[in-house]
């Protein structure tokens, strides 16, 4: 749906649906279907995740692992997807997980929620501003005398998260043609890449898509320790497509500021699983047939992607799809800095960080953005990736640690409204669905496999050598029970229900005014 097409009683009924759950629409509601299909589309960004962690199929059952791995754990994120899509319907707001486990649980239920997600995302921002830093030294990093020593990769991730944050600032019709070029841009590099790839194969035997071979230890560059558990190594295989596909969350987290969003925000959030799975797995199927030697390959570890490159291409092409690509990953991080700086900006409103909401809650009546939230949002990060390159914990990098905390933190934060959905659906906690519906029987089949579904990737999550995310996932159980038994408790009350929604009719035209909304 396009601006054009946007009626005064669509409107209207996009007031009452935010009304009704008693907020006032102080954000900017200007993004197309599309607009919110493509910062899903953006932020899972095949060719960030796809690339950056290739090596998880190759180093461990080999181009099985993109051929028939990635299918696998396509299907688990898309379970995800479609669960989530049913609920977004129904409660079409910024809050979007958190509001969703709120509503259909308790507050203790949002605020668990709204902290595995907030991490999740402040952290998964780092991790694809540290990979883009990386691939920005690995492929255009000597032309400016960078070497990938921790300043400059500290340096760099600051630079490029201001500049996003910037973006993000100024409204989010700028963030939304960013994020609806950065579509284009994904499409385009990687049909660009699948062709050179098939083009400048030295052979193609597509054998190698159902073939498994152990390559674990030193035969896949130490990607995974030594096994000789094919079934096992397949499991770990699913890490690729799992932390790739995943961040589809931001269509929620953008629904105040989508055109008819309890019709749209569903929809783009399935068709942003669906076209990047289906693309990226052609993609990773090229890249794999286009490997000369797949032993070679795998036992290059991480770096097999770039080996590849550098064997088959000519230099001017090969420098041209790192330059799409890595325009691809500087607006994925974009794309994360709206939905994490939404997810701040929702929870803050209802008071759920412990000081600084009211501040945090504000919304620019130039902009139309939360621009407090989005600075700290950016901040935050920044604060993270100088700790994660200075600071190690048993010799191993805390960046390492968290990133693989960050895929449990944000699958956990999936799971928890997902499972309460499936309790609530046509109870008086949610008695009639949204628009968007899958129909009782499926929507809870799809809530039930996505439950099987996390209990696969928190297991393959906790594998050496990511063994420490068990104890750090312990350990944040901990420490919220902590804190909400000891002190939350008492403070939070989540977002409005009942009879405080009537109530907050006055505070919400009056915020609208202070803004200049004028749908009313």
């Amino acid at each position: 749906m396009s601006t054009q097409d946007y009626t005064e009683v669509d409107k209207k009924e996009d007031l009452k649906v935010l009304h009704g759950m008693g907020y006032a629409q102080e954000l900017s509601r200007s993004m197309s279907r599309f607009s919110n299909f493509a910062i899903s589309f953006s932020i899972i960004c095949i060719l960030s995740g796809g690339i950056n962690s290739f090596a998880q199929a190759t180093s461990s059952v080999g181009g099985a692992g993109a051929g028939i791995g990635w299918i696998v754990g396509c299907a688990v994120s898309g379970f995800f997807a479609l669960a989530m899509a049913q609920i977004a319907s129904a409660f079409p707001t910024a809050g979007g997980l958190y509001h969703w486990a709120s509503i259909l649980g308790n507050r203790f239920t949002g605020w668990l929620t709204a902290w595995l997600n907030l991490l999740g995302l402040i952290t998964v921002l780092g991790a694809i501003n540290i990979g883009t830093a990386f691939f920005f030294t690995g492929t255009f990093g000597s032309w400016f005398g960078m070497t990938g020593t921790p300043g400059e990769i500290v340096g760099f991730v600051a630079f490029i998260t201001v500049l996003q944050a910037l973006l993000n600032h100024f409204g989010i019709k700028l963030t939304a043609m960013l994020t609806d070029a950065s579509g284009f841009i994904i499409l385009g590099t990687t049909a660009v890449l699948i062709v050179a790839c098939l083009v400048f194969a030295p052979a193609i035997d597509v054998t190698r898509l159902w073939t498994f071979t152990n390559y674990s230890g030193d035969a896949g560059g130490g990607v995974f320790p030594q096994t000789d558990s094919m079934g096992y190594l397949f499991l770990l295989c699913l890490l690729l497509p799992v932390y790739t596909i995943t961040g589809y969350d931001a269509s929620a987290h953008t629904s105040e500021e989508t055109l008819k969003a309890a019709h749209s925000v569903p929809r783009a959030i399935v068709s942003s699983v669906v076209w990047s799975s289906l693309i990226g797995w052609v993609m990773l199927c090229a890249i794999v047939l286009a490997i000369p030697d797949l032993a070679a390959g795998a036992k290059q570890g991480w770096s097999v992607f770039f080996a590849t490159m550098d064997a088959i291409l000519p230099v001017w092409l090969k420098e041209l799809l790192y330059l799409g690509i890595l325009i691809a990953q500087f607006l994925c991080g974009l794309a994360t800095v709206t939905s994490a700086s939404r997810m701040l900006f929702a929870f803050s409103r209802d008071g759920g960080m412990p000081f600084g909401s009211a501040s945090l809650a504000k919304v620019s009546p130039s902009w139309r953005t939360p621009v407090n939230a989005i600075w700290t949002a950016a901040a935050l990060e920044i604060i993270y990736v100088f700790l994660a390159q200075f600071i190690s914990i048993g010799g191993t990098n805390i960046y390492t640690i968290v990133v693989n905390s960050t895929l449990v933190f944000l699958f956990l934060s999936f799971i928890i409204p997902i499972v309460l959905g499936m309790l609530a659906f046509g109870t008086a906690k949610w008695p009639a669905p949204g628009p968007w519906n899958l129909g009782a029987g499926l929507f809870r089949l799809f809530c039930a496999l996505s439950v099987v579904g996390m209990v696969i990737i928190f297991y393959i999550a906790i594998q050496p050598p990511n063994d420490k995310v068990l104890y750090i996932t312990i350990g944040f159980i901990v420490l919220t029970a902590v804190l909400w038994f000891g002190f939350e408790n008492r403070r939070f009350q989540g977002p409005p229900i009942g009879d405080q929604i009537a109530k907050r009719r006055a505070a919400i035209a009056a915020a609208e005014l202070a803004v200049g909304e004028t749908g009313h």
